[in-house]
């Protein structure tokens, strides 16, 4: 029998259990509703199982199975409760979801109750589900992931998506724009989630475009589905026949339309690959600048390597690879492209046979295999999307946040480098790295930390992330022991030689406490703060290790992050702006302290934080400490004493706090 699928006795001895319940006496009843639990918490991770649960619901809430709970009384729950309880697990976690298919079954009418009521249990599932979109689309955040079980992450996944199949959305508009803008402000490199929203409201609800409320999401779905006036009603392959028609001013017309819509959210449609290709077609190379949405420095680097970057576009794109045409657009406007290793480097990329695992890898990042579109081609249109959005790289679900941050690095630092290693990996299904004089290679390294890798990435994630993490492992395995944080050799043998040798902890490996945290402060401060660090800038991202809390502020576990610079954000205030792998736009790390990911000066892909509130949550980074000992007296002492009460206050209740003095 199939996993997840419910067998016909199963489904029996499932009502036979429940028959004994409602004939129970009050000592045994307790007992009995607890074997129900346990046997519903066995199906409800699939959309079956919660489809049988559903049909069961009048009759369990008719026999009182949430009778005596904290879900008695429809009318007195809330929405925003719902997520915290889901993280809790098991039996509350089966409880809460029999709650929402109750509020499912009163707003449907299968469950008698008053209009007002139905109304209500509408307005329930909406808010509950734009509250919990991470479940809907199963993109849980990083707390989410640390708290949850692979099971409960299906059981809850598995309930969003048979209950988004049957409310109403109109009533959460707002909600979804804000959604959609948090994602899209970010530009991550994978475009599922957002496109995965655009096409639920373009399913389940009715815009006009009279009403100025639905004005934000019709552009949304115009970005993808009708992004010129030459697309109305036409498929990608009608428009490239439309396209034969056109004089040159009309395609130019099309090259501005469609290029201002993929600049406005960084989502590119399936005719904006068929226009582009068109052009390169007819050499119209002056449009063809035009449909990349180039600026004037793209332009220019365009022009001198025009033959180069048409075949890449021959070579690579089609409609059901369009998005990384936005990533070759930045490419040629961050300079990548100029740099002859690069150029080399993707050229030998197009010649290479792919691994039958590597390409069974991508072809599952993808969701489907289709003859149009080639796993190679897939790998090189991500690789150009990570060349041209370094900052939009991410884990996916998975623990992997130290290999994302060094696709990123690499992307931004090595460019080179990093098409060598999709080179490698792409060919042998197998990877090496050069540690302390010894090599590591991936195809003999012991299991990394990912026992099942989550395919939603980018096909160059998948393709290297599995490699990275067992070799990461690896090192972290043969400099452990050392009495200190394993981090401060890892770190510059997994990234690269300009990452600073020297290394700050909060946390003592040999006293497992926090030592001189005093004294961390002022290093940290001392090294990226202008204020004190002489007006110095970060040259390049810092690896650093950040404690994750929860909205509470209470500590759940460690985080890799790249900190990449501090400057005044436009109100005047001194601000941390950094990567973080996890590609979250809404965050709550407690005490106030909320990340944001747009709207205080971040470039597209970062996060940002007043320099207190950062320091406040980070246990290690590097410096050069030839620097350290010269700027650490110049930090304030009321600065030092902020950020430790909010530490202290938070993830610091978890470790005994040491006083005195390290050497620094």
């Amino acid at each position: 029998m199939q996993e997840g699928v419910i067998s016909i006795s199963n489904l029996e001895s499932f009502d036979e259990l429940f028959e004994s319940y409602k004939s129970a006496t009050v000592l045994t009843r307790g007992e009995k509703a607890q074997k129900i639990l346990g046997q519903l918490d066995a199906w409800c991770n699939t959309i079956e199982g919660i489809q049988q649960i559903y049909e069961r619901i009048p009759a369990m809430d008719q026999a009182g199975i949430l009778k005596d709970t904290p879900w008695e009384n429809p009318s007195r729950l809330v929405p925003q409760l719902v997520n915290g309880t889901y993280k809790s697990g098991h039996p509350n976690s089966t409880y809460e979801l029999l709650s929402e298919l109750r509020m499912l079954a009163l707003a449907r009418g299968k469950i008698e109750a008053s209009e007002s009521m139905k109304e209500e249990a509408e307005s329930y599932l909406q808010e509950a589900l734009v509250l919990n979109l991470e479940f809907v689309f199963n993109e849980p955040q990083e707390e989410t992931r640390l708290l949850m079980s692979e099971h409960e992450l299906k059981k809850v996944h598995s309930l969003f998506g048979f209950v988004s199949e049957q409310i109403q959305l109109s009533k959460v508009k707002a909600a979804l724009v804000e959604e959609l803008e948090l994602i899209c402000e970010q530009r991550p490199v994978v475009t599922e989630k957002q496109r995965r929203i655009i096409a639920l409201v373009k399913e389940k609800i009715e815009l006009d475009p009279n009403d100025p409320a639905d004005t934000a999401l019709l552009a949304f779905q115009r970005s993808i589905y009708r992004p010129t006036s030459g697309t109305v009603d036409k498929t990608f392959a009608e428009y490239g026949e439309y396209l034969n028609g056109l004089k040159e001013t009309q395609l130019e017309t099309e090259a501005e339309q469609i290029s201002e819509s993929m600049l406005s959210y960084g989502l590119v449609s399936t005719y904006h690959a068929t226009l582009l290709l068109f052009l390169v077609k007819e050499k119209k190379y002056d449009l063809v600048a035009k449909c990349l949405a180039l600026d004037e420095a793209g332009v220019v680097r365009f022009n001198e390597h025009q033959e180069f970057v048409c075949s890449i576009i021959a070579d690579v794109i089609h409609p059901y690879n369009a998005q990384c045409i936005y990533g070759l657009s930045k490419t040629l406007e961050n300079g990548v492209l100029s740099r002859t290793a690069v150029r080399a480097g993707l050229h030998n990329l197009l010649t290479i046979s792919l691994h039958p695992k590597v390409e069974e890898r991508i072809i599952k990042s993808v969701g489907s295999s289709t003859s149009a579109v080639s796993p190679k081609q897939y790998l090189i249109g991500a690789l150009l999307r990570i060349l041209g959005q370094p900052l939009g790289v991410g884990q996916g679900n998975n623990p992997t946040c130290q290999s994302a941050r060094g696709i990123s690095m690499w992307s931004q630092h090595a460019p080179a480098k990093l098409i060598h290693m999709v080179h490698s990996a792409a060919v042998h299904d197998d990877l090496s790295f050069r540690f302390e004089g010894s090599e590591i290679k991936y195809s003999e390294s012991a299991l990394g930390l990912v026992q099942k890798l989550d395919h939603q990435l980018d096909a160059v994630s998948v393709t290297l992330v599995p490699m990275l993490d067992k070799i990461y492992n690896e090192m972290m395995r043969r400099a452990s022991g050392r009495g200190e944080d394993p981090h401060k050799w890892v770190n510059p043998g997994l990234y690269g030689q300009w990452i600073q040798i020297g290394f700050a902890s909060a946390y003592d490996y040999l006293s497992n406490a926090i030592v001189d945290f005093d004294g961390f402060l002022r290093v940290f401060y001392g090294m990226c703060h202008p204020e004190y660090n002489g007006g110095h800038r970060l040259v390049y991202p810092n690896p650093v290790g950040i404690f994750i809390t929860t909205a509470k502020g209470e500590m759940l576990g460690f985080h890799a992050i790249s900190l990449l610079r501090v400057e005044k954000d436009p109100k005047g205030e001194e601000r941390a702006y950094f990567l973080n792998p996890n590609n979250e736009g809404r965050q709550n790390w407690g005490q106030g302290i909320t990340p944001s990911v747009y709207g205080n000066g971040e470039i597209h892909g970062e996060s940002s934080l007043p320099i207190h509130q950062f320091a406040a949550r980070i246990y290690a980074f590097h410096y050069n400490n030839l620097d350290a000992a010269s700027k650490m007296d110049k930090i304030p002492q009321s600065e030092v004493d902020t950020v430790k009460e909010l530490a202290k206050e938070s993830w610091g209740k978890s470790y005994i706090w040491l006083e005195f003095k390290k050497q620094w």
